[in-house]
């Protein structure tokens, strides 16, 4: 098949989607797919050579080290352009939408290229041109948004509600996009029913394909794991993450015995993470990084005694099928998608009830306390992580999903 792989923004290190755009293309090209990614910025470093980047240029507004930038007036060349300041300027995400329509019009150009099309959870409307040209279009959603901007709304103060509300303003676009496109795929099955709910598809819509992950560098190694360690990783400095429960659970359990946290996340500088974790006096055992490699995030996990998912939801969760595969074993909330991807609570990983943080600290200190159990649980995820997730299987699982796509418009 010629695929169309669309993603909105693929930086590889910091969240999933950059990670699923990376894999997925290379196990589709290993299946003897032929794969064009197109992304917008920040564009995904270590493709595959077989895989082909079309670049979408934006104006980056949110870049780094100038993120809410003011562009050049030369810089706006077009309505899309105009678009996206402007949704900027009034509080708004203009991403998803305005990377859609960019695609869109560099696909109207190219229409006897590709077999389908694969949107990796922008759900803009400019799909709905991609869909209206006659080529096939599948969608993948990791996971609702609107939970994220339920979470986000509860912890905001109250003169900060109406901006959040309107940053996620997208979020109804997604919903109106994703009820339009017969075959949407998801990560778990408590995604599936999370978004039947908030976006109103059908079941019937829905095709789950869990993700996967790279078993030769996420393993165990011979090295001794580092006492006391325990690592934890966030793709975003938001309530819905939980690490200020992880750190006020690591301030009490510093009382009691020698511990550290890798916390692999970028902070807000200055931001309500960075203040909490200097308010509680934990700043010597608390070691942040961020933008790590693969090698680098699979050195961590596998010196880490512990790995901690401390959210509150999680429509999937990467870093919980990295750390089974490091075989780390895992405390982890009781939310979402995470039961389902680690297993029944005490095979591959303990779980507490959310935002909890004094079953957390008891939780962690179980852990640290007991080696046996460790080696159990490790070892038990190590498996579970060979037996059931691999990123030839999830390429394998989605090319059933396109063909479903293409047959159905052949159909028509």
């Amino acid at each position: 098949m010629r695929i169309a792989l669309l993603s909105y923004r693929s930086k590889t290190h910091c969240g999933g989607q950059g990670v699923y755009v990376r894999h997925l293309s290379r196990g589709l090209v290993e299946l003897g797919h032929h794969v064009e990614v197109f992304s917008g910025p920040p564009y995904p470093g270590g493709l595959d050579p077989r895989v082909h980047l079309v670049e979408v240029p934006s104006l980056d507004l949110y870049r780094e080290p100038d993120p809410f930038r003011v562009p050049h007036p030369s810089e706006i060349k077009d309505r899309i352009d105009l678009l996206e300041l402007a949704t900027m300027w009034t509080a708004g995400f203009p991403e998803p939408r305005t990377f859609g329509l960019r695609a869109a019009r560099l696909l109207s150009v190219r229409p006897d290229d590709f077999d389908v099309v694969h949107d990796n959870q922008s759900l803009g409307t400019g799909l709905l041109k991609v869909a209206a040209s006659g080529l096939p279009v599948v969608a993948t959603v990791h996971h609702p948004i609107t939970r994220d901007r339920v979470l986000d709304l509860a912890a905001a103060q109250w003169w900060r509600k109406p901006l959040v509300r309107r940053w996620y303003g997208f979020a109804e676009m997604q919903k109106k996009v994703a009820r339009t496109i017969p075959d949407l795929l998801t990560v778990s099955s408590t995604s599936a029913t999370d978004i039947a709910d908030d976006f109103g598809v059908s079941p019937d819509q829905l095709h789950i394909v869990p993700l996967g992950v790279d078993t030769a560098v996420f393993a165990p190694t011979e090295a001794p794991r580092v006492a006391g360690r325990i690592i934890a990783i966030a793709s975003a400095d938001v309530p819905l993450k939980g690490v200020a429960n992880l750190l006020q659970a690591v301030a009490k359990l510093r009382t009691e015995r020698d511990v550290e946290l890798q916390l692999v996340a970028r902070l807000e500088s200055n931001g309500p993470t960075e203040k909490l974790i200097a308010e509680l006096g934990i700043s010597d055992i608390v070691h942040i990084s961020s933008g790590v490699t693969d090698a680098e995030l699979a050195r961590l996990l596998a010196s880490s005694e512990v790995a901690c998912i401390p959210s509150l939801y999680e429509g999937f969760s990467l870093p919980a099928v990295e750390a089974m595969a490091s075989g780390t074993p895992v405390v982890a909330s009781r939310a979402g998608a995470l039961p389902e991807v680690l297993g029944d609570d005490g095979a591959c990983a303990e779980l507490v009830e959310p935002g909890n943080v004094e079953e957390l600290t008891a939780a962690l200190g179980e852990l640290l306390d007991s080696p046996d159990q460790r080696r159990r649980l490790g070892a038990a995820g190590r498996r579970r992580a060979l037996d059931v997730y691999s990123w030839e299987s999830v390429a394998a699982q989605t090319v059933n999903v396109y063909q479903r796509a293409i047959d159905r418009m052949a159909s028509c």
